[in-house]
């Protein structure tokens, strides 16, 4: 059982406990204070939202211009070493295109020729100055375009005629030839074509 101390002890602790009326106001100057604390936490809570967000967009805009960036640099540097490639071969197409005119020439002497002229020494120069052209744009990698049978993206159709006997589109007589360097065309071919 509890003697007289113990209930000393207890009875005053029990007096404390209970609020009496000088503490009233206090609380509801800290309720007020801490309402006053929360919505001053609650705005600086929104204003760091929105400056958040601000950063984000930004981040964002910063990304999309450095993704942009990066695109037409990898675009320049594929254009550029395309034209790296493509610069030699059309050098060599602008020069071979110069000399063609003197290997036409070269080849309607050779055609003129007769047997006994093509003895001669001056026929076989002239013989031996084509082969020489002729070998030179082989090391190039130049060849002449085929003339069998017509077609656009290597033929020049300059002249038309009827023959039933031939097939459509066959060649007839070729003017001037054509050349080619791989896929890119030096000159088109002046042809007649049948039908």
């Amino acid at each position: 059982m509890m003697d007289e101390k113990d209930m000393e002890t207890t009875a005053p602790e029990q007096e404390t406990a209970v609020p009496d009326d000088t503490q009233a106001p206090e609380a509801e100057g800290k309720k007020g204070s801490d309402k006053k604390r929360l919505k001053k936490a609650e705005a600086e809570l929104a204003e760091a939202q929105k400056k958040l967000e601000a950063a984000e967009a930004a981040l964002a805009e910063e990304k999309d211009k450095y993704l942009r960036m990066l695109a037409e640099y990898d675009n320049f540097r594929r254009r550029t070493a395309k034209e790296k490639e493509t610069i030699y071969g059309d050098a060599a197409a602008d020069t071979v295109k110069g000399l063609l005119p003197v290997v036409d020439t070269l080849e309607r002497a050779a055609a003129g020729l007769t047997p006994e002229e093509a003895e001669s020494p001056l026929g076989k120069g002239i013989l031996m100055i084509l082969k020489s052209a002729t070998d030179a744009l082989a090391k190039l990698g130049v060849e002449e375009v085929p003339a069998d049978t017509f077609n656009p993206d290597y033929h020049n159709a300059v002249m038309h005629v009827e023959d039933e006997s031939l097939p459509e589109g066959a060649i007839v007589a070729v003017f001037q030839k054509g050349y080619r360097k791989g896929d890119h065309i030096i000159r088109y071919a002046m042809v007649q074509v049948a039908n």
